[in-house]
C-alpha cells in the first residue's frame, strides 16, 4: 500500500471518528475528557493535514537576507497616555517565569537554557511568516535581575494591565522556576497585583516531539493537596494578591488531570480557613476542559484562547520556504470572531482574549501558527469583550484574562517587540476606552496625503485642493533630499501642512501606508491620496496626473464625494472614472507579488471577485477600507530599493490590491463620476496610460 493511500485511509478514518464523536450526546466535560485521552493515546491516528505549496514564482528571493528585528508598518513607540478612570475591567495577563536558568533545565536542555534559546532558533517556514520574533525595549532579560520585573510591572500598569497571573510549577513538593515569584513577593517597590495558576501538567520532551518522555511528573494525593496549598499560602496572604469578591483567586490549568478535583478544592478551602487566609476563589482555565466550575468544586471558569477553538486550516494556501514544513497554519481572525460571538454561559465565567499564537520556536518546522493576528484586531476583540460581553456583568466579574504577557516562544506576547514596538500594548490601552461611534451623516474632515517626489509639481496639487473649496488636513511625504525644496514650496504658498520625511523606497505607496496607518489610529476616517506623478518613461505622464486630479477634485466633486462618504457608511473607495481598470488585463509583471499579497492579507473570495484597481494610484478612500493592508504589518524590506523600475515591484502590486481590501472589508468601490451623478466615459478607446498585459 502506498504512503499516499495510507494517508487517505487514515484521513477518512479520522473524519469518520470525529463525526461520530461530534453527534454523540455527551456532556461537554465528558466530551473533552474523551478527546484528550484519545489524542494522547493514539496520536498516530491523526492525519497529516494540508501541506503548503512548494515551488512556483517566489517574489522575495532575498528573504533569507532580510532581518526580522526592524520596525514593520504599524510599529508604535512607547507613549504616555491617560487611562480611563475608573477602568471598565481588570485585565489579567498570563505570565511565564521561564526566562532564567535553573539546574533542571540545564540538565534537560543544556547549560544556561532559558526560553530565549527557543525564541532565537525560530526560522520563517513560509512567505510572510514573521520569525524569529525578537524582543524590543525590554531585551533578552534575565528574571534574576529584580529591576526587570519592576520595569515589567510599571509598563503593564501604564498600558492598563491590572494584574499578572504567574504560571506556578509544583511537582509533588518540588517547585521549578519559583525564584522570580519569591523575588516579586519580597520587592515592595512592585505594586502591581498578581495571582497564581498552577500549571499541573507533567513536564515532558514534547518540544522535541517526545511527549511520553517525562522529565518531571505530578504526584497527586491528599497529602500533596495540603502541601501545595500550604506552600502557596504566603502568596495568597500578600496584600497585592488579586482578589475576586474579596477572596484570593487561585487558578488550576487542567483540573481534569486531578484524581478528584472536588476533594482537592475542599482540602484547599478548609486549610485556608484554618490558617488565616480565609475564603478563596478557585478557578480553572478552559484550556482542555469545558464545564461548569461547580463540576470540579470550583467557583469560576476562565477562557483560554486559542485552546478549544477550531479555525480554518489555511496551510495549503502558504508558499513554503522550508519544503519539509509539517506544521499547521490556522486563521486567527476566525478565533477572535468565534470568541466574540460566544454568549456568556449560566455559570460564572471570566472571558479571555489572545494576542496571537505561533509556537514555531518550540517546534521548529512543526509548529502551529495562527496567521492574521494583529494589534488592531486584538484590540477589537478586547474592546468587544470589555464593552459588550461584559456589559451586564457585575463589578465583581469584570475581569478579562489575556494570553499572554510574555509567551515569546508561543508567539503570544504583549511586551514590546522589535517589529511592532508597543503596538500590542497600545491596542490594549485603546480598547479600554469606550468606543465612540460617529453619527450617521456627520461632517467628515478629509485628509489629503500627498507624496512629493517632484517638488515642481506640488504647487499644482495644492492649488487644486484650494480651488475645490473643501477644507483638508494636509500631510506631505517626501524623501530627505527633497525635504528642503518641498518645505520652501509649502512656505511660499502659505500652506499649513504636516511634513513626513521618508526613505526613497516604495514610490508613493510605502509613504502613504505609513501615514494612513497613523491616521487610522488617530481616528481619521477619510483620505484623498495624491502624488506628484510624472511617469517620466511615458510621454503623457503630466496629462495622466492632471486628468486624475481633475476627476477627483474639479468643480463641486470634492464636496459631493465627502458628502457621499458621510452619508453612506458602506462606501469604501472612489476612483477617478476612466481609470478603474481590470486587474487581470493590466497585471504586468506583478502576478507573483499580487498572489503573495492576497495570501499575506488573507483576502476572501468576495474580494478576489473584485477585478479592478485604480490606475495611477490616486483616489478617495475610507481608512477602514485599508485595514486588511495595514493590519498585515508589511516589512519595509519587502519594498525594493528605488532603481527606476517601471513595473513588477512590490509597490506596483500593492497599488493593485487597494480595491480588493475595500471589498474584503465589506465596503463598496465606485467612480467619482458615479458619486457625482455624471456620465462615465466610454471605454471604446484603448487606455492611453498603460499597456495591457
Amino acid at each position: 500500500m502506498t504512503s499516499r493511500l495510507q494517508e487517505q485511509l487514515k484521513s477518512a478514518l479520522f473524519k469518520g471518528l470525529r463525526l461520530a464523536f461530534r453527534v454523540a450526546p455527551l456532556p461537554e466535560r465528558t466530551r473533552d475528557r474523551f478527546r484528550q485521552t484519545f489524542l494522547a493515546r493514539y496520536p498516530s491516528v491523526i492525519p497529516q493535514g494540508p501541506v503548503g505549496r512548494v515551488g512556483g514564482a517566489t517574489p522575495f528571493a532575498h528573504r533569507a537576507l532580510a532581518r526580522s528585528d526592524q520596525p514593520a508598518l504599524g510599529s508604535i513607540p512607547y507613549r504616555e497616555e491617560a487611562l480611563p478612570s475608573p477602568l471598565p475591567a481588570t485585565l489579567v495577563a498570563f505570565y511565564l517565569p521561564q526566562f532564567h536558568s535553573i539546574p533542571e533545565n540545564d540538565a534537560w536542555w543544556g547549560k544556561g537554557f532559558t526560553e530565549w534559546r527557543n525564541v532565537g532558533r525560530a526560522l520563517p517556514q513560509f512567505l510572510g511568516h514573521a520569525q524569529p520574533r525578537n524582543p524590543g525595549d525590554l531585551g533578552h532579560y534575565d528574571l534574576r535581575n529584580p529591576q526587570v520585573m519592576r520595569d515589567q510591572a510599571d509598563l503593564a500598569k501604564a498600558y492598563g494591565i491590572g494584574a499578572f497571573c504567574f504560571y506556578f510549577y509544583w511537582f509533588g513538593g518540588r517547585t521549578l522556576l519559583e525564584a522570580p515569584l519569591v523575588q516579586w513577593l519580597q520587592d515592595d517597590a512592585i505594586t502591581l497585583p498578581f495571582c497564581l495558576c498552577w500549571a499541573n501538567e507533567n513536564w515532558s520532551r514534547r518540544w522535541d516531539g517526545r511527549a511520553d518522555d517525562i522529565l518531571i511528573g505530578q504526584r497527586h494525593s491528599a497529602d500533596d493537596d495540603l502541601a501545595f496549598i500550604a506552600h502557596v499560602g504566603r502568596y495568597l496572604r500578600d496584600p497585592r494578591y488579586l482578589r475576586v469578591d474579596g477572596k484570593p483567586l487561585l487558578l488550576v490549568y487542567r483540573p481534569g488531570l486531578l484524581p478528584d478535583a472536588r476533594a482537592t478544592a475542599r482540602r484547599w478551602r478548609n486549610w485556608c480557613l484554618a490558617n488565616g487566609v480565609g475564603e478563596i476563589c478557585i478557578a480553572y482555565t478552559q484550556s482542555f476542559d469545558r464545564a461548569a466550575p461547580e463540576e470540579f468544586g470550583f467557583d469560576v471558569a476562565v477562557e483560554f484562547p486559542p485552546n478549544l477553538a477550531t479555525p480554518t486550516n489555511i496551510t495549503a494556501d502558504q508558499q513554503l520556504l522550508n519544503p519539509g514544513y509539517r506544521g499547521q497554519v490556522l486563521d486567527w481572525r476566525e478565533l477572535a470572531q468565534d470568541y466574540c460571538q460566544r454568549s456568556m454561559p449560566e455559570y460564572r465565567l471570566l472571558p479571555g482574549v489572545n494576542c496571537g499564537w505561533d509556537n514555531e520556536a518550540r517546534r521548529p518546522g512543526q509548529g502551529r501558527t495562527y496567521l492574521h493576528a494583529s494589534p488592531r484586531r486584538y484590540g477589537d476583540w478586547l474592546r468587544h469583550t470589555v464593552h459588550s460581553r461584559l456589559a451586564s456583568a457585575q463589578p465583581s466579574d469584570r475581569f478579562v484574562f489575556i494570553n499572554a504577557w510574555n509567551e515569546w516562544a508561543e508567539g503570544a506576547a504583549l511586551e514590546p517587540d522589535a517589529r511592532l514596538g508597543h503596538a500590542w500594548l497600545q491596542a490594549t490601552r485603546t480598547a479600554l476606552r469606550s468606543p465612540a461611534e460617529p453619527a450617521a451623516g456627520s461632517p467628515l474632515r478629509p485628509c489629503a496625503v500627498i507624496h512629493a517626489w517632484y517638488p515642481e509639481v506640488l504647487d499644482e496639487l495644492l492649488q487644486a485642493l484650494k480651488a475645490c473649496g473643501q477644507s483638508f488636513r494636509i500631510i506631505v511625504t517626501t524623501s530627505p533630499d527633497k525635504h528642503e525644496a518641498v518645505a520652501e514650496r509649502l512656505s511660499a504658498l502659505g500652506v499649513m501642512a504636516e511634513m513626513v520625511t521618508v526613505e526613497n523606497r516604495g514610490r508613493d505607496i510605502l509613504p502613504f501606508l505609513k501615514v494612513a496607518d497613523r491616521l487610522l489610529d488617530e481616528g481619521e476616517q477619510l483620505i484623498l491620496k495624491l502624488h506628484t506623478k510624472r511617469s517620466m518613461h511615458r510621454g503623457n505622464g503630466d496629462s495622466w496626473r492632471r486628468g486624475l486630479v481633475d476627476r477627483l477634485l474639479a468643480g463641486n466633486r470634492a464636496a459631493d464625494i465627502v458628502r457621499a462618504f458621510a452619508h453612506d457608511a458602506g462606501l469604501g473607495l472612489v476612483a477617478p472614472e476612466g481609470h478603474l481598470l481590470p486587474t487581470e488585463q493590466y497585471l504586468g509583471g506583478n502576478r507573483a507579488h499580487l498572489d503573495y499579497l492576497s495570501t499575506r492579507l488573507g483576502l476572501d473570495a468576495a474580494s478576489a471577485r473584485q477585478p479592478c484597481f485604480a490606475s495611477g494610484s490616486m483616489f478617495w478612500v475610507r481608512t477602514a477600507a485599508l485595514r486588511p493592508l495595514l493590519d498585515a504589518h508589511l516589512d519595509e524590506w519587502e519594498f525594493e530599493s528605488e532603481s527606476g523600475q517601471i513595473d513588477g515591484t512590490f509597490a506596483h502590486a500593492v497599488e493593485r490590491i487597494f480595491a480588493r481590501c475595500a471589498i474584503s472589508s465589506g465596503l463598496k468601490i465606485t467612480t467619482a463620476a458615479a458619486v457625482c451623478g455624471e456620465p462615465e466615459p466610454g471605454d471604446s478607446q484603448p487606455y492611453p496610460f498603460a499597456s495591457r498585459s
